[in-house]
């Protein structure tokens, strides 16, 4: 008499990997997070910029920090290609203080990369290369060399930045080196969060550490940014007591103006002659500095004023299409000195941009252009 054997039944078995993503943990995680996610998504918040923009209406925009200049200069450019960008430039300087006589520029741009080298007569080449990874995230690289008589002016710099839908959150390198055994540079990482549709905090920490002998350093800084349609308001509460605070309104279609407000409290404690401690008076200092800039249909003013004493404008006017003179002046009262300049910038194309300019002029529309992570 034969008996039959029955195969044992076997079970399915599952892998590893399907039991770590369908857990009852891993499934409730899942589910709070895409209930955050909702929850997030119905607040209505924007992308509120980068801590380093926290106060660019102001800084950048409005104030003149950044255009002004001594002597007389004259910048010759000229456009060979719109689309990718690609254009070259002369600069001249006479009489500038920081200047270089001569500085030859190239630029190449296109929707992902964007590429410039400068090279003065003094031999120093700078350099930048940013590329755009994806629409959030870009990466920015500086190179500066300067002349072999002065090797310790060469700086190299990498920056990243990441744009969320309601975020911002970035790190920057500045100099980093292995050569000493150990890390040695500037680090900056910052993070800014839209926390309601209109008011914006962040966090800025620096690590910092010169040379292997020395130990590292860190601070931390605190920023604030509540915008509106009109008017936009910004703190930073940086380490070592120092508070910034910044204020722009538009105030018709074409006028817009701005207040920075910069106070420093350092409280230092002095030594008796026993060498014991002993308390030291707090130091105060501050200034304030009021601007405005009015924009006219050929021409743009920019003037400011601050508690120190300064007074400096800018005029910059479009004389003809491709032609703009700019003129600045300051004057600081308290030391009696005055400071002037004049440039002009002269615009070029070759034919076969010109032609597609007319084009675009008599269709209505302007030229396109690659959208460049500047």
């Amino acid at each position: 008499m034969s008996t039959a054997t029955t195969p044992p039944i076997l079970m399915d078995e599952k892998p590893v990997s399907s039991f770590l993503t369908e857990n009852p943990i891993t499934s409730l995680l899942s589910s709070l997070s895409q209930s955050f996610h909702e929850r997030r998504a119905t607040l209505g918040l924007s992308n509120p910029g980068t801590v380093e923009n926290v106060s660019r209406e102001v800084q950048k925009d409005v104030f003149l920090n950044n255009y002004m200049f001594t002597g007389m200069r004259a910048d010759f450019s000229k456009s060979f290609s719109m689309d990718p960008i690609f254009q070259t430039s002369h600069s001249f300087a006479m009489g500038a203080q920081g200047i270089p006589p001569y500085t030859f520029a190239a630029i190449f741009g296109t929707n992902k990369t964007f590429l410039q080298a400068n090279l003065d007569n003094e031999g120093q080449l700078a350099g930048r290369f940013n590329y755009r990874w994806s629409p959030e995230l870009t990466s920015k690289f500086n190179i500066q060399l300067a002349p072999p008589s002065q090797p310790s002016q060469s700086v190299f710099t990498m920056d990243t930045d990441y744009s969320g839908a309601d975020f911002s959150a970035g790190i920057k390198a500045f100099n980093p080196s292995l050569l000493e055994g150990t890390l040695t540079g500037i680090f900056i990482g910052s993070y800014l969060q839209s926390v309601t549709p209109n008011l914006a905090l962040g966090i800025e920490s620096v690590w910092q550490r010169s040379a292997a002998s020395l130990g590292p350093e860190t601070a931390l800084s605190y920023v604030a940014r509540y915008a509106t349609k009109e008017w936009i308001a910004s703190a930073q509460l940086q380490a070592g007591g120092a508070l910034q605070a910044t204020y722009w309104r538009k105030i018709a279609e074409r006028v817009e103006a701005g207040v920075d407000c910069q106070l420093t409290l350092a409280g230092g404690m002095a030594r008796d002659g026993g060498g014991g401690m002993m308390g030291g008076s707090m130091k105060k200092e501050g200034v304030t500095t009021l601007g405005a800039k009015y924009d006219f249909r050929m021409s743009t003013f920019r003037a400011q004023v601050d508690t120190q004493g300064k007074l400096a404008c800018m005029l910059e006017k479009r004389v003809a299409p491709a032609v703009t003179l700019t003129f600045v002046g300051d004057v600081d009262h308290f030391k009696n000195q005055a400071k002037l300049g004049i440039s002009v910038s002269i615009e070029s194309a070759t034919e076969a941009v010109q032609e597609m300019q007319e084009q675009a002029a008599v269709s209505g529309t302007g030229p396109t252009s690659p959208s460049v992570p500047f």
